[in-house]
């Protein structure tokens, strides 16, 4: 293992000791607070200092085997044991070093954040918009199957079912973790409900995924902000309530717009659509920042895009395709239904062995 992160994993093991002993201070369990947070980042180093712990005693079996190899006088039978014993320490201490890397890699500070998620039907009309409600509720048991909250913000139905576009909040522990993977171009391939002669027909749908912001995060000027109120409605225009409850709220400086009429209460709609408003605009900064990375090194080696589609939904083949990882799976019926677990786990290993490589 290279010395920079040996010395890293070691200063992880000895905090994690140095907070073993505070534990066990009478000054320290006397105040909860304090007991809580060493607690916590204790509990965070464990797996990390558990492992090296079992590095160190390989290590010394190592040592040992060495000395018994060195000794001549150890004879013929003693070698071929201490020779086998080397081999195999050897291969569970890359074992462990493996592990080490994956958990030595810096944690992306968003995972345990709330989002903001957006669907948009793309092309394919009807059908799209079809396919937008279809990854709505599939992203629904998903999230319920996590233990996480979908809090409805804003939704453009249209007459069949579909949905030009619909924005949630998801609210929980490790939110933003299990559904980031789920950003840019779904696409469907169907023989869609209106079709009659049975054509399959391939439509895309567009997801956003924003990790929520708090307000210490990003600044907004309520001056930069126009707030307009008027009476919720539902499909077909139908009257909600007769109160100016729905909030649409535009930030004129970046033109980012964010309605909100799923609740009775003005004020409700009012912090829900602060709360998008806040995630879009700093997502649009940092889209707008790697657009001028991704200009700068196609300038620099001529290419730099990539396919935007990310995933393929395959009807008639009762198959899924992430083109990413290259994962296939012939269970579509499943995936529909919040079965996603074998997609995000293949796409969080292929950013570990990325992120590990740079350790």
């Amino acid at each position: 293992m290279e010395a920079a992160l040996l010395k890293k994993w070691e200063s992880i093991a000895s905090r994690f000791r140095e907070l073993t002993e505070q534990l066990m201070d009478p000054s320290v369990v006397s105040q909860p607070s304090q007991l809580h947070k060493l607690n916590k980042e204790r509990t965070e180093l464990e797996p990390v200092a558990t492992l090296f712990e079992s590095y160190r005693s390989y290590e010394r079996q190592l040592g040992e085997a060495a000395q018994i190899l060195a000794d001549p006088a150890a004879g013929d039978e003693l070698h071929q044991m201490a020779a086998e014993e080397t081999a195999e320490v050897q291969r569970q201490r890359a074992e462990i070093e493996e592990q080490a890397r994956v958990l030595l890699i810096p944690k992306d500070p968003r995972d345990d954040k709330n989002l903001v998620l957006e669907i948009r039907a793309g092309t394919g009309g009807d059908e799209a918009a079809l396919f937008a409600g279809d990854l709505f509720r599939l992203y629904v048991r998903y999230a319920e199957k996590k233990g996480l909250t979908v809090d409805p913000v804003e939704a453009s139905e249209t007459g069949i079912g579909g949905y030009k576009n619909v924005v949630v909040l998801i609210e929980g522990k490790g939110a933003y973790s299990h559904f980031k993977y789920e950003a840019g171009v779904h696409r469907v391939q169907r023989v869609p409900a209106t079709e009659a002669s049975g054509r399959i027909h391939t439509s895309t749908v567009t997801v956003a995924v924003m990790p929520e912001v708090d307000e210490v995060d990003v600044r907004i000027d309520p001056a930069d902000l126009r707030i307009d109120t008027f009476c919720s409605s539902g499909a077909g225009g139908q009257s909600v309530n007769t109160t100016k409850s729905a909030v649409r709220i535009t930030h004129i400086p970046t033109g980012v717009v964010v309605t909100c009429q799923d609740e009775r209460s003005q004020l409700k709609n009012r912090n829900k659509a602060m709360r998008t408003l806040r995630a879009r605009i700093v997502e649009a900064e940092r889209e707008k920042q790697e657009a001028e990375i991704a200009q700068s090194r196609k300038t620099q080696v001529g290419t730099g895009e990539r396919s935007e589609k990310i995933r393929t939904y395959n009807f008639p083949q009762n198959r899924v395709t992430d083109h990413r990882v290259g994962v296939t799976l012939h269970k579509l019926e499943l995936v529909m239904e919040g079965d996603l677990d074998e997609i995000v786990q293949a796409l969080k290993a292929q950013r570990q062995q990325v992120e590990a490589a740079k350790v």
